[in-house]
C-alpha cells in the first residue's frame, strides 16, 4: 500500500547550552514513515545512538502493505539496538536513544516508540498526546503520585526507562489508529514538549501552517533556555 497524501515540515535545532546535537530526525514522506530518535543526554555516543536508528530505518524498502512496512521498521530499530549495545561494549560505557516513528498507511496510523519523545495529534482543533513517556515521573504520573503539572520541575524529570541500546532486550510500545483528512501529527523530543503544554499546541497547530508550526515550536523551546536540543516533525494527511 502507499502512504496517504500528506505534508510535512521537520526541524532540528542545537539549542542554546550544548555543543553537540543529539538528537536526529527522519523523514520518509513517499513510504509514510517519520521518526525522531532523541540520543541520551549525559552519555558518550548519544549522538551515533540516535543516527544509528535512523540510518538502520532509511533502508526500509518501498511497496510494503501496512503490516509488512510496520515490521519493518519495527526490526530497523531492533537492529539498531543490538547494533548500539555492541558500540558500547566496545567502548566501555553506556549508549541509548529514545524513539518514536510513525507509520502512515491508506487511512490508518501506527506508532513504534521507546523513552520520553512524544507523538501528538491535532483533530479538529482538538490535541492530543498518543504515547506516553517511558520515564521515571510518566510512570509516577500513570500510579497517581504525581500530579503532570509537577511532572516536568521534578528532579528525576530526564530519567528515562527504556531506549534503544540499552538493556538486553528492547520493548518497543505500539499503537495503531485511524486517520481522517486534516489530521495534524506533532513528532517531536523532550527538548520540544518540556516548553509546549497541550493548550499552547491546540493554538499552533490549529492555525499555523506546518512549516510556521515547525519554526514557531522550535523557538519556543530557544526562548525556554534550550537547554537541550529540539527536534519536531509535523505531519497533515490530506
Amino acid at each position: 500500500m502507499n502512504a496517504p497524501p500528506l505534508r510535512y515540515a521537520a526541524r532540528t535545532h542545537v539549542g542554546r547550552v550544548r555543543r553537540l546535537n543529539e538528537d536526529s530526525i527522519l523523514p520518509l514522506p513517499d513510504i509514510g514513515v517519520f521518526v525522531v530518535a532523541d540520543g541520551m543526554g549525559g552519555h558518550e555516543g548519544g549522538d551515533f545512538a540516535s543516527q544509528t536508528i535512523v540510518s538502520r530505518i532509511a533502508t526500509v524498502l518501498p511497496g510494503q502493505d501496512a503490516a509488512g512496512l510496520m515490521r519493518a521498521v519495527r526490526d530497523a530499530i531492533l537492529a539498531a539496538h543490538r547494533e548500539i549495545a555492541e558500540e558500547g561494549a566496545r567502548r566501555g560505557t553506556t549508549m541509548g536513544s529514545t524513539v518514536l516513528a510513525l507509520i502512515l498507511s491508506e487511512r490508518h496510523f501506527a506508532c513504534l516508540w521507546a523513552g520520553d519523545s512524544r507523538l501528538y495529534l491535532c483533530r479538529d482543533g482538538l490535541v492530543s498526546q498518543i504515547s506516553h513517556d517511558h520515564s521515571l515521573v510518566g510512570e509516577m504520573v500513570r500510579a497517581g503520585r504525581l500530579r503532570p503539572e509537577e511532572a516536568e520541575s521534578h528532579p528525576n524529570s530526564n530519567v528515562i526507562t527504556r531506549a534503544v541500546g540499552v538493556g538486553e532486550a528492547l520493548q518497543l510500545e505500539k499503537l495503531r489508529g485511524e486517520t481522517r483528512p486534516g489530521d495534524r501529527f506533532l513528532l517531536c523530543s523532550d527538548g520540544v514538549s518540556r516548553y509546549a503544554d497541550e493548550a499552547a499546541l491546540a493554538r499552533l497547530l490549529g492555525n499555523l501552517s506546518l512549516e510556521s508550526v515547525a519554526d514557531a515550536l522550535i523557538e519556543r523551546a530557544l526562548d525556554g533556555g534550550g537547554e537541550d536540543n529540539a527536534s519536531v516533525i509535523v505531519v497533515e494527511i490530506g
